[in-house]
């Protein structure tokens, strides 16, 4: 019974802890889908959900948190 005490929730991940390692992860994508999402945003802008429904299996955030990372990573060589 002890041990059972001495179980605490140290042994789980907060939900900041593991949305914070979400974030972190860099998802991959194909040239295809790159190409893609660089000539939506041309003609719709940022409508993530309207680009993400042109390409199966992704979602609005998923192309979002690219894009960003995407632009971010550019303009550091612009400066």
């Amino acid at each position: 019974m002890a041990s059972s005490e001495n179980s605490s929730s140290d042994d789980y991940l907060s939900t900041s802890q593991v949305n914070r390692k979400e974030s972190e992860v860099e998802i991959e994508f194909s040239e295809d889908e790159e190409s893609l999402i660089i000539r939506m945003y041309k003609l719709v802008g940022d409508r993530w959900s309207l680009i993400a429904g042109r390409i199966p299996g992704r979602n609005a955030d998923q192309i979002k948190k690219y894009w960003i990372s995407r632009r971010n990573s550019t303009s550091a060589f612009r400066k």
